[in-house]
């Protein structure tokens, strides 16, 4: 039997990050990550594009129960942040045509949760996130984060299994 698994997604215009975990027995393991790149120069709709191709054949591939994804930052450039909110929309769209559930954090709730401080450092993070998973060596910036995103969905989803025992209700 399988375990429950996540995919975390830290989107970006020019580089996606994906981060694929599946809990079983209470531990977190790391079933996939990387970070899909596009060239800044391509217009954004190619981009999307390969965005979109590449979660939906990771979706197929991986096959998560429940996706999570970071909310956009309020970037110091307005066109910044639409390209990062088309980015996270495709990423939206790739996961709703699967029918999978989408849960929203925000990036510092993701620090919060796997650092103790929601002002912690992009290292800090990765680093926290390697113990976690027991990784001798670190998939990147944009995956790490993806994947503090998916672990911080698995804590969740625990705290919430928690409460509804606890309430005398079945877990989902």
């Amino acid at each position: 039997m399988s375990g429950r698994r996540i995919l975390g997604i830290d989107p970006g215009s020019v580089k996606t990050g994906y981060g694929v975990i599946e809990e079983r027995g209470g531990k977190l393991t790391l079933v996939d990550a990387g970070t899909i790149s596009t060239k800044a120069s391509d217009p954004l709709e190619a981009r999307l594009l390969i965005i979109y191709q590449t979660l939906r054949g990771l979706i197929e591939d991986r096959r998560p129960a429940s996706v999570a994804v970071e909310e956009i930052f309020m970037a110091k450039h307005a066109n910044a942040a639409l390209k990062l909110g088309h980015a996270r929309g495709v990423a939206l769209l790739a996961a709703a045509e699967a029918g999978l559930s989408v849960t929203p954090y925000a990036p510092r709730l993701v620090k919060q949760a796997i650092v103790g401080k929601g002002s912690a450092e992009k290292e800090q993070v990765a680093r926290i996130v390697g113990l976690i998973l027991g990784l001798k060596t670190l998939p990147g910036v944009d995956a790490t984060d993806a994947l503090a995103v998916a672990i911080t969905h698995a804590q969740a989803l625990r705290m919430n299994q928690r409460v509804l025992l606890t309430a005398g209700k079945k877990p989902r």
